[in-house]
């Protein structure tokens, strides 16, 4: 307990940002890794038709994996606060109650996925090997989202408790299981893309019972007690993740609005062009999330504990670096766009390819902005300002893609491929606005009253036990 506080509280900035971001960026390159290779096998083993079913039911796949960071940002927003606060009963009222509501909401979301998979894959126009293949992909994740949706909570939970390197190392063995139990059922055994999904299905059940298992243990500074849940506790939850969750939902539903367009105006090559522009976005969009999130637990302890110069200095440390890898990214994709996408192509599918390349040179102009938007929505999160990250991750993820594609429609699919740089702009745009009107914060938190603070912690205290009766 005593390590995580000082972790949080005393350790310098930019080391505090070295000890968490480093962890943290390479959890996410391994989950990056496996996402490469996952598109590499499906598409070169399975060919062009599975990788587009891929991509059609992948959005939907995102949205149930979404419900659960809902509720883990946001609780672990909250209970990061409540620890900076000295609220320590409170803190693990909300870490228990996040749990019970992720694995309720796994549940139903699994169940409505599995009975809506064909109409929904359907509801694109795709049909024969391409809508069957999407169907077994979704219905394979909907019938383990009840045990697997949870791990992407207990991710900030371990992090929380100062268990930085082992949320590395958790993440690194999810990735590596994945990859070999891929590479087992598509190459040796030659099943079908349902055995992609239930490879990563089965990862992530394993690493679930390892990140469970030192919570039901008590052996960590949250444990678990018995819930005790409010309207005004559910609702908080729900506000404070509402800009994770409204961005990865909205980027989905943006996603099945341009899949339905590729379908229509390119078919299922233009499909797997987007696919491959995804795959690629995979290999930059987990490292900035690992920058930024990583620092999360300390921005918002230390918001709670009121040091508003500490949470300035570690949120510098997140956009400067926020902006050298989305720099060397742009870079990267522009440069060697043939290289990359000939990855998830075929060898000679030159057509597949060319457009693919193509593409990616647009693509790859998105990220000399990106960076600046997803540091500022992190940031505003962080602080629990729900609604200027809100904005910012609906602008970003569904408004202004969808008003783009609307007045780029002429172009039809350069129009989509120029959506993702002008997006990225408009949203740079944007954040620079909501942060400037931001600034009011800081005289108004730094001077917030504490009265009655301990008063409420000593009063919620007897409500929350840990397991065993003695706190």
């Amino acid at each position: 307990m005593r390590d995580s506080k000082t972790l949080f509280a005393k350790t310098p900035p930019v080391r505090l940002f070295l000890t968490a971001a480093i962890p943290g960026v390479i959890s996410m390159l391994t989950g990056s890794l496996y996402a490469l290779i996952d598109g590499v096998f499906v598409g070169q083993i399975l060919g062009e038709t599975a990788f587009a079913a891929l991509n059609l039911a992948f959005p939907f796949v995102l949205i149930n994996f979404s419900l659960a960071d809902l509720i883990g940002v946001g609780s672990a927003v909250l209970i990061a606060t409540h620890l900076g606060r000295k609220q320590e009963a409170e803190a693990n009222n909300y870490f228990t109650c996040a749990c019970l509501m992720i694995v309720a909401t796994g549940v139903l979301m699994g169940a409505v996925l599995f009975a809506a998979a064909p109409a929904m894959i359907g509801a694109f126009g795709a049909e024969g090997d391409l809508a069957a293949f999407a169907v077994l992909y979704l219905r394979t994740y909907a019938l383990f989202s009840p045990a697997t949706t949870i791990l992407f909570a207990m991710d900030n939970f371990l992090r929380i408790c100062g268990r930085i390197r082992g949320s590395m190392l958790l993440n690194i063995l999810l990735s590596a299981a994945a990859i070999v139990l891929e590479f087992l059922f598509l190459y040796v055994f030659r099943w079908n893309v349902a055995a992609a999904a239930l490879a990563n299905c089965l990862a992530m059940l394993l690493c679930t019972g390892i990140a469970v298992f030192p919570f039901l243990r008590g052996q960590m500074l949250l444990r678990f007690c018995r819930p005790r849940f409010s309207f005004r506790m559910v609702r908080q939850i729900l506000f404070s993740g509402s800009p994770t969750f409204l961005s990865n939902v909205a980027g989905r539903l943006t996603s099945i609005i341009m899949n339905a367009l590729l379908l229509r105006w390119g078919g299922q090559s233009a499909v797997s062009v987007y696919g491959v522009l995804m795959y690629s976005g995979d290999l930059v969009q987990p490292v900035l999330y690992g920058l930024c999130d990583s620092l999360q637990p300390a921005v918002s302890y230390n918001w709670g504990a009121k040091n508003i110069a500490r949470v300035r200095a570690l949120e510098v440390c997140c956009f400067t670096a926020s902006a050298a890898v989305s720099f060397a990214a742009a870079a990267g994709l522009f440069f060697f766009p043939g290289q990359i996408a000939s990855l998830f192509v075929q060898p000679g599918d030159t057509a597949l390819l060319a457009a693919s390349t193509a593409a990616l040179r647009l693509f790859s102009l998105t990220y000399l902005t990106r960076w600046f938007g997803f540091a500022a929505q992190s940031c505003l999160t962080a602080l629990d300002k729900p609604l200027p990250a809100s904005l910012l991750s609906v602008a970003n993820a569904f408004l202004f893609p969808v008003l783009l594609m609307a007045a780029l429609r002429p172009l039809k699919l350069t129009g989509i491929w120029l959506n993702f740089p002008l997006t990225s702009a408009l949203v740079a745009a944007l954040a620079a606005v909501l942060l400037i009107r931001a600034k009011r914060w800081a005289p108004v938190h730094a001077g917030e009253e504490r009265q009655g603070t301990a008063g409420r912690a000593e009063t919620e205290e007897a409500g929350c036990r840990r397991p065993g009766g003695t706190d």
